[in-house]
């Protein structure tokens, strides 16, 4: 194996999230393990220690956290010092730093000092890297279960909020992704049968039950069990759709399935390119192009199109090595993070 100088971690609510990096700088491998934070800190700590046993002792780690927002924690700041406290137990024997947005990297023995700044602090590694790369631009970061929306330019991060509820009220976080979302959160109602039905109020399928009939859900993006705990084929992933309105699995629903699915998937579209307008709308000049990050980055490339923008997939940013540059662009936090952290490297 490569030798490997630092790793960057992404430590969420779902995923743990690593990039590895050589001495030369070279990002060197990306591994993923998803990660039911709220059932239980065993959880968390199983993933942190199976990941980091695949590399050598003493290898310095520089982290990022979204693990604060799991309802684990009675509040983020206490979810900020429990994760930190794990990452400090399962990382012991090497260097450690927490990455805390525009403060920089701060000592994991100061997490309480930070929490606010620490607490969610991810999508500001991304942007920070692309504001160095790139003149301008919009991220559009649509994981697993949200999305972000993050302009930059001029070397700066241009936000307008920094904590998940300042970013809900700017539109820069929504609470939509590609795999976990509850169908029931993307509309409320739907065309069935010549009729619009009400969607039921109930966890029947998700986001990547309507992209798995669309034939869009890329490869790893659906690590978590599904909705029903049921196999994730087609025939599935339909038969749970189709509960959402009350129907059930025929030869003849089968195909209505996959038109529900698109019409839903064009409505988490809309939720998308509906923020993108509130955000773009808060600039001083239009959007030079769009970045597409994350596991639902074709979102994005959508949206580029329908507008006539420009648009960069983050897998052409992050690496040179085609056999890394996918991963690298759906865990684009953790390589962000890795790539920031090179500044506390010794010289």
């Amino acid at each position: 194996m490569t030798a490997i100088a630092r790793l960057g971690w992404d430590v969420g609510g779902a995923h743990v999230k690593l990039a590895a990096f050589a001495e030369n700088g070279r990002l060197a491998a990306i591994r993923i393990a998803p990660c039911p934070v709220w059932k239980g800190e065993q959880h968390l700590a199983e993933a942190l220690r199976t990941l980091r046993a695949e590399f050598p002792e003493g290898i310095p780690s520089a982290v990022t956290m979204t693990a604060e927002v799991a309802d684990l924690w009675p509040n983020r700041a206490a979810g900020v010092v429990g994760t930190t406290a794990l990452l400090m137990r399962e990382l012991a024997g090497a260097p450690l730093a927490l990455f805390a947005g525009p403060e920089g990297f701060v000592a994991p023995e100061t997490a309480a000092a930070h929490a606010d700044a620490i607490g969610s602090a991810n999508w500001y590694a991304t942007s920070a890297v692309l504001a160095h790369l790139l003149p301008g631009g919009m991220l559009i970061d649509t994981g697993s279960t949200t999305t972000d929306i993050i302009p930059f330019g001029d070397g700066r991060v241009l936000a307008r909020g920094f904590t998940d509820a300042e970013r809900l009220a700017s539109n820069e976080l929504i609470y939509t992704g590609a795999a976990r979302t509850p169908v029931m959160a993307l509309a409320r109602q739907a065309p069935f049968n010549g009729r619009w039905l009400q969607l039921m109020a109930e966890h029947y399928a998700t986001s990547a039950d309507l992209y798995r009939l669309t034939h869009e859900l890329p490869e790893g993006a659906d690590l978590h069990p599904s909705a029903d705990g049921g196999p994730k084929t087609e025939e599935a992933s339909a038969r749970r759709l189709l509960r959402m309105v009350g129907q059930d699995l025929t030869p003849a629903t089968f195909l209505k399935a996959r038109a529900l699915a698109r019409h839903l998937a064009e409505a988490q579209l809309r939720l998308i390119d509906d923020a993108l307008d509130c955000v773009a709308s808060g600039m001083e000049s239009g959007i030079e192009r769009l970045v597409g990050a994350g596991v639902g980055r074709f979102i994005a490339a959508k949206i580029a199109e329908r507008r006539d923008l420009s648009y960069l997939d983050l897998a052409d940013v992050l690496t040179d090595d085609p056999a890394l540059a996918r991963d690298a662009a759906d865990c684009a936090p953790a390589v962000a993070v890795g790539l920031l952290s090179a500044a506390l490297a010794p010289a």
